[in-house]
């Protein structure tokens, strides 16, 4: 296992020449890159996981100009660190990831909404899109032009909608879709948004060709990708796994020995008990969001789940009433029930509250009550009752 993760390093290879990658895939033309993303199988590394090629092609057959390409660097997700590593590391990956991205749907400007707690690498990420735009842009003759928009510190404004509202001065509150970006998107004209890992994961696909990388991952999931792991480990930090990693084997690599539940995908993901460890695959019908969090039989999951839904209850935007009050009933509900003022029945109507949230909700906020919830709630009942 260990060597496995020492073996798929792609994203963080610094010898990967940004200048030689662009060369190539420009030398396929906009139908051509098209297609190699297509036959990659690359999936947006956010969480949705839509195809990327599927979205650039949609993009690029949209008549209305101008178009914008948009980097989702709002990096909200609690567990979740390895966006900051990439534009730390290896940021002319992202920015070609732009780059060529609007050369293939006829953008000229893209924007980097970073978020507001990365303050701190504004300005050096602002030179090193001076130096990528003197160096490698002006070179190859694309007119394309990389801008910086500061978050504000709203998880809300990590969907690509609400972002796109942040960008335009807006009240970050998500849009009802369709129409999606890439028809309707930035000043209502088509929008590619992806981001941080999945742009630095088109520069891996073009170096190494569509074919190899789709080799790696599985029949849904192909490529490697970035976790963020975090919590009862002996080893937190970014690494990079092939996806189709066996959930077993990874608490082996990175749990303290006294795992009982690992939280896949972040607070919004799904909680896998230690009973389901060999049969859970990373990458397969779970988030594809990169927060990986492990907790050891020290831990209360009452606790566990109560953060959760302080966290969300706080950063609902407030716009739909499944999320805005879902969220605080779950809340009262499951300190009703640790009070004994609610029987454990109760929890069977805050379940099928999370199954109402998930229909009606506006955006993934409240649309994924059901995961970590009723995941928690199935699985350590007795820790929220006694």
């Amino acid at each position: 296992m260990a060597e496995l993760v020492k073996k798929v390093h792609y994203i963080f290879d610094k010898e990967c020449s940004c200048r030689e990658v662009l060369d190539k895939a420009l030398a396929l033309g906009p139908d051509g890159i098209v297609q190699e993303l297509v036959d990659s199988g690359l999936r947006g590394r956010g969480g949705a996981g839509f195809l990327t090629g599927i979205k650039w092609k949609l993009a690029k057959e949209q008549q209305e100009t101008p178009k914008y390409v948009i980097c989702n660097a709002d990096e909200g997700e609690p567990g979740t660190f390895k966006d900051r590593k990439i534009l730390e590391e290896v940021p002319c990956k992202v920015l070609a990831g732009m780059a060529l991205c609007g050369y293939t749907i006829g953008a000229k400007e893209g924007i980097i909404y970073l978020r507001g707690e990365y303050s701190y690498m504004r300005h050096e990420l602002q030179q090193q899109i001076f130096q990528f735009t003197k160096e490698i842009l002006g070179p190859l003759g694309l007119d394309f032009k990389i801008s910086i928009f500061m978050g504000a510190g709203a998880y809300v404004c990590g969907e690509e909608t609400a972002l796109i509202e942040s960008i335009e001065g807006e009240r970050g509150e998500p849009r009802n879709k369709p129409p999606f970006p890439v028809q309707n998107g930035l000043f209502r004209k088509p929008t590619v948004v992806n981001n941080v890992e999945t742009f630095a994961s088109v520069m891996t696909v073009f170096r190494m060709g569509a074919k190899k990388y789709k080799n790696l991952g599985t029949k849904d999931q192909r490529g490697s990708k970035l976790i963020s792991v975090s919590g009862d480990t002996p080893r937190p930090g970014v690494y990079e796994i092939e996806l189709g990693m066996k959930l077993a084997d990874f608490v082996r690599e990175f749990g303290d020995g006294d795992t009982k539940a690992v939280l896949v995908g972040g607070y919004s993901g799904f909680c896998v008990p230690e009973t389901h460890f060999e049969t859970a695959v990373i990458g397969e019908g779970r988030p594809t969001g990169a927060a990986i969090l492990l907790f050891n039989h020290k831990r209360s999951m009452y606790r566990v789940l109560h953060n959760i839904l302080e966290f969300f209850a706080e950063e609902s935007c407030g716009q739909c009433t499944p999320c805005r009050v879902g969220y605080q009933q779950l809340l009262k509900g499951i300190e009703a029930v640790k009070k004994g003022e609610k029987s454990e029945e109760y929890l069977n109507s805050l379940l099928n509250l999370t199954e109402t949230m998930k229909i009606t909700a506006k955006c993934g906020l409240g649309q994924s009550a059901p995961n970590f919830f009723k995941s928690i709630v199935e699985n350590y009942r007795e820790e929220i009752v006694y």
